[in-house]
């Protein structure tokens, strides 16, 4: 290890493609078009660390609200590793986030790093992988399937807040908004009880976030997210391990285990609802 300093600057928009490249060669498999709602809650808070004017390392730190932060996209450039580039990079980030409570998603070979530094483990998020399959949909009776963007943004900005410690509005206008994706919703009297997000990534695509007031609820936007792909296409599914109904549901459907991490947090876990997350948003950004 040596002590050569980075110069660290937030991440331009035209260099997100980097990091995104980064990310699937790590075998993250990053969406299409992540890019823009990556940016669209923090501009700045993508961070690059240049040795030379070259890139060497990368990490996201992303402020919600006044309270919370997530962290991810924590890659050191292969050949660029053992040189202390990454603990450089992890101070910048935190120091950005200062005085809030952190969230993040570590692999296996980082948690140990992380509990150090502070962070408790919170649960395990487990990415499930399968292949989509057409199966007739019949919502739950007296419930309809709904295009997000036809709803009032109001409407779902209000249900995710059960699920996220703080508003993440132009976030979640991008993440439903992105091309090669689709977003359903389920109301039930004119009231919303459930979403889920389905977009195209570097290798098939991924639902998430999947929200849903009941197991019969999560399995029907599933499989509603799911029809709209070719038989066969490769599905992937992040899990909260703690909750044993989506757990079920991804195992229901022949998907299997291929990756998981530590949630952890530097404060407390927050209070959102675990019980009704059947796949959360993403390993990025929480």
């Amino acid at each position: 290890m040596n002590n050569t300093p980075l110069t660290i600057r937030p991440l331009l928009r035209d260099e997100m493609s980097l990091a995104l490249d980064w990310a699937a060669a790590e075998g993250w498999n990053p969406g299409l078009h992540d890019a823009v709602p990556f940016l669209a809650e923090d501009p700045e808070g993508f961070l690059v660390g240049l040795l030379d004017g070259e890139p060497v390392a990368i990490v996201s730190a992303i402020r919600y609200g006044n309270s919370f932060a997530f962290g991810g996209f924590y890659i050191v450039r292969p050949d660029c590793r053992g040189r202390g580039f990454g603990l450089q990079m992890r101070l910048a980030a935190m120091a950005r986030l200062a005085g809030r409570n952190v969230g993040l998603d570590g692999v296996l070979e980082q948690q140990e790093n992380y509990r150090r530094y502070g962070f408790k483990f919170a649960h395990r998020n487990v990415r499930y992988a399968g292949k989509s399959a057409r199966i007739p949909v019949e919502p739950p009776a007296a419930t309809s399937l709904v295009s997000l963007t036809a709803l009032p943004f109001e409407q779902l900005a209000s249900y995710d807040r059960a699920f996220f410690p703080e508003p993440r509005l132009s976030f979640l206008n991008a993440w439903i908004s992105q091309p090669q994706t689709v977003a359903l919703g389920l109301i039930d009297q004119g009231e919303l009880r459930g979403y889920g997000v389905l977009r195209a990534c570097r290798e098939g695509d991924k639902i998430g976030p999947l929200f849903a007031d009941t197991p019969a609820l999560a399995e029907a936007l599933f499989n509603a997210l799911c029809g709209t792909l070719p038989a066969g296409t490769s599905i992937f599914l992040d899990v909260p391990e703690c909750n044993a109904a989506a757990v079920a549901l991804a195992q229901r459907h022949g998907m299997t285990q291929v990756f998981e991490t530590a949630r952890m947090y530097s404060g407390n876990a927050p209070d959102i609802s675990l019980d009704r997350t059947y796949g959360i948003t993403s390993y990025e950004l929480g």
